[in-house]
Order: structure tokens, then C-alpha cells, then sequence
């Protein structure tokens, strides 16, 4: 009943943007910023934001957002961030986890990453249908999102794990939506796959791959390629050499 509980407090459509906008960037969020994005006053936000943290979908803590320290630095902000804790809802009860470690645990023993990668190839084609492939990376990103892969350009002008500030972030943002075609690499920041990936990662990593490389297509103008990052999904998509000038 806690997830149940948890997963309803998203039902008031405040609330919602508000974990959305939150999960959907990646890194420590402060309450101005949310309050701003979504359109609603900062102490709406907090109280809202706070309700989410103490559901457990949100994390929260305190930094200084003007990223300086010492005197005159200011006080530190309440920044959130989406929890790394799963939340899932099955009504009978279902544990299919179980089952896919089960399954995961008897491949990798069995050696059977070949054919596990043959047959996620195959799904990932069955899933593409008639369509050809992805046409560029702007195509690709509306399909992984539709996967649950919650893909982003890559910007390579921040440092990596790096705050940005508010016109950063704006500029930024408004890049973002229209920035497939032009970025070079898409990262995902979810894996669907995480908790058997967890514990099976050269399997499951590999079989994902595989999947991505038929529901994007192989011989088309973008490409997947392995390129693991913590926290995030182990492949990346990309534009493909082969259409390089």
C-alpha cells in the first residue's frame, strides 16, 4: 500500500509537473527553479516538493546555488532530485523481477548471450514494425521516450556532474526541444532494465543494446553504441559514421 500511496500523490496535476520537470533534468533542482517552470508560486512548490520527499519519490538537501562559499556566499537553498528507489503498483501481485533474474542467472550460467542478443534484436525489429529506420537523432529520441528511456542531447559544454545557472539552464532548455537533429550523442537517463541490469550487467547491457539496434535500425543514419555511465542507461544513440561528411 506505501507505493499505492506514494503514486497517488501524483494525481493532483501541481504535483505532477512538479516531479516531471524535476526528474526530467538530471540534477539538483531548487525550488525557484521549479516554481518558475511549472508556473506556480514558490510556496506552492515547496509545500508540494516537500510532500513528493517525503513520499519518497523526491530527495532532497542544501547547497548553495550561486555556487560560491565562504562570507557573503548566501544561505544554502533545499534542492531536490528524483529518488534512485523504484515505485510500481500490481494489482493482483506480480513479481516478474523475480522471474527475469531467475531467467538472467540461467543465461549467464548457460552462456546464452548470443542468442538472448539474437532474440532482443528480433524484438526490437518486431517493435519497429514496417517503419524504416530511425531517420535522424531527433526521430530517435521521440522513440526512446516512448520506451521509457528518458533521452537527452548531450551538452558538451558543461563539465560533467556540473550546476548550471538559471540563464544556463534556460538556454539550455529551449535547446533541448528541438535539439535531437542538431546533437551528435543522445544519452538516456533511465534504463528500464536497471534492477536485473544491477545484478546481470554484461547480459543485460548487451541485450539492450541489441534491442535498441533493431527498433532504431542498423543501417539508417543514427546508430546505438555502448558507452556506460553511472547512473544512467549503458548505451548511448548517435549519428552514424557511415553518414559522416
Amino acid at each position: 500500500m506505501e507505493h499505492i500511496e506514494a503514486i497517488a500523490l501524483l494525481q493532483d496535476p501541481v504535483r505532477r509537473r512538479l516531479y516531471e520537470y524535476v526528474a526530467a533534468q538530471g540534477r539538483e533542482v531548487g525550488r525557484n527553479e521549479a516554481a518558475e517552470a511549472t508556473g506556480v508560486a514558490r510556496t506552492l512548490a515547496a509545500h508540494h516538493l516537500d510532500r513528493l520527499t517525503e513520499a519518497g519519490l523526491l530527495e532532497s538537501g542544501s547547497r548553495r546555488l550561486t555556487g560560491r562559499s565562504g562570507p557573503g556566499a548566501g544561505r544554502p537553498a533545499k534542492v531536490y532530485t528524483r529518488t534512485k528507489s523504484e515505485r510500481s503498483v500490481s494489482l493482483p501481485a506480480r513479481d516478474y523481477r523475480t522471474a527475469a533474474e531467475l531467467l538472467a542467472e540461467a543465461a549467464e550460467q548457460a552462456g546464452l548471450d548470443a542468442g538472448l542478443c539474437a532474440a532482443a534484436r528480433r524484438r526490437g525489429e518486431s517493435l519497429r514494425g514496417s517503419a524504416a529506420p530511425c531517420g535522424d537523432l531527433d526521430e530517435a529520441m521521440k522513440v526512446l521516450a516512448a520506451r521509457g528511456y528518458e533521452p537527452y542531447p548531450e551538452d558538451r559544454g558543461r563539465p560533467e556532474g556540473g550546476a548550471a545557472d538559471a540563464d544556463t539552464d534556460a538556454a539550455a532548455n529551449t535547446a533541448a526541444d528541438s535539439a535531437g537533429a542538431a546533437a551528435r550523442v543522445v544519452r538516456m537517463r533511465n534504463c528500464p532494465f536497471h534492477a536485473v541490469a544491477e545484478r546481470f550487467p554484461p547480459l543485460v547491457c548487451g541485450m539492450n543494446l541489441a534491442l535498441l539496434e533493431g527498433l532504431l535500425g542498423t543501417d539508417g543514419p543514427v546508430r546505438a553504441r555502448m558507452d556506460a555511465r553511472p547512473g544512467e542507461c549503458c548505451v548511448v544513440v548517435e549519428v552514424s559514421k557511415n553518414n559522416d561528411d
